[in-house]
């Protein structure tokens, strides 16, 4: 007879105080055993509190299925790689892993982003309804921008200035594994960015996803592009729920520069292709590309939101700099609108 899986509640917890971190460890480590536990909602939820702890999710689950911590191991494993958490932040994942109400301090900065002036012109939120993705100019400052490039130069060890250097072996193509940077923060941070994205949600209590950046160098012979081609990060399933994705350019992209793509306005016709498809046919295998598929142009410091109806994905850098990105979302607190998201 197999050994019970013995996971953590949600309401324990260890010196963060964070609400259902201790179930996250708990879940993982009984995964890497070989006896999964799986609860899509909890996981969507174990998404968000890595996200509000400044973690990246992937990240987040390497560390544990490599090691096997102790939650106290795991807990200063947190510290360690974040920084610290701050108290004003635990008290609001806690509210969203127990559904209270937001705590009293994030209501008032809540309210001063709603107090914005709009970044998101009448003429941005008509592209957006069209169209499915809107670009959000100087979303960041210009010091922040070359900050977060220069950053990822550095941790890839690469010189703008020797092409040679680029090319630098990566088990995940043009991703690159790297989350916490002081630049990366005050992007995730950027108020214009929080208020495009309330804009479009319709409500300023969102989260911001850690998530990681991107390196895509122009092909030459022995190192050809590799994805990730046309696909989708949301399930087909109907009905699919709104939701939003965000790409930070830091570089100049034009369209022959592996600039972001995607097939504009397809969210307002998922529904009659899926319809219009064959008995048995998998709409992740069609060519999408053949759907109108169209490479974004953008400005150094220009953040492209999409809807995630959108099949869209990266393409072939045919032109001459490296494209160097950060990938940047947002979405809701409330439990309901978290579970419609994911």
């Amino acid at each position: 007879m197999s050994t019970p899986i013995i996971l953590s509640e949600p309401s324990e917890t260890g010196s963060l105080g964070v609400l259902q971190l201790k179930r996250l460890w708990s879940r993982t480590l009984a995964s890497r055993s070989g006896k999964p536990v799986r609860n899509v909602a909890e996981q969507q939820l174990e998404h968000l509190v890595t996200d509000a702890l400044g973690l990246g999710f992937e990240q987040t689950q390497q560390y544990l299925f490599q090691n096997a911590p102790s939650f106290e191991e795991f807990e200063r494993w947190i510290v360690e790689t974040t920084g610290g958490v701050d108290a004003q932040q635990v008290a609001r994942i806690n509210a969203a892993v127990t559904g209270a109400d937001v705590p009293e301090a994030v209501r008032g900065w809540l309210a001063d982003i709603d107090a914005m002036a709009p970044v998101l012109t009448a003429e941005d939120l008509a592209h957006w309804a069209e169209h499915g993705y809107v670009i959000v100019h100087d979303a960041i400052p210009e010091e922040t921008r070359a900050a977060a490039e220069q950053a990822i130069w550095n941790h890839l060890g690469a010189n703008p200035e020797n092409p040679d250097s680029w090319y630098v072996p990566n088990d995940h193509g043009i991703m690159v594994q790297f989350f916490q940077h002081s630049a990366f923060t005050a992007c995730r941070r950027s108020l214009r960015i929080h208020k495009a994205f309330a804009q479009l949600w319709g409500t300023s209590d969102l989260w911001v996803s850690t998530d990681r950046v991107g390196f895509n160098v122009p092909e030459r012979p022995g190192w050809m592009f590799r994805g990730p081609n046309m696909h989708w990060d949301v399930s087909l399933a109907r009905p699919i729920p709104f939701g939003t994705q965000g790409i930070l350019y830091f570089t100049d992209t034009p369209p022959e520069q592996g600039a972001f793509t995607c097939v504009p306005g397809f969210q307002n016709r998922i529904d009659a292709w899926l319809d219009g498809l064959p008995a048995g046919a998998n709409p992740h295998a069609e060519d999408l590309h053949a759907l109108g598929s169209k490479p974004i142009a953008g400005r150094a410091g220009d953040l492209i939101i999409w809807d995630h109806k959108l099949p869209h994905g990266s393409r072939p850098n045919r032109g001459v700099r490296p494209r160097i990105v950060q990938y940047l979302n947002m979405y809701p607190t409330r439990r309901e609108e978290r579970e419609a998201w994911v």
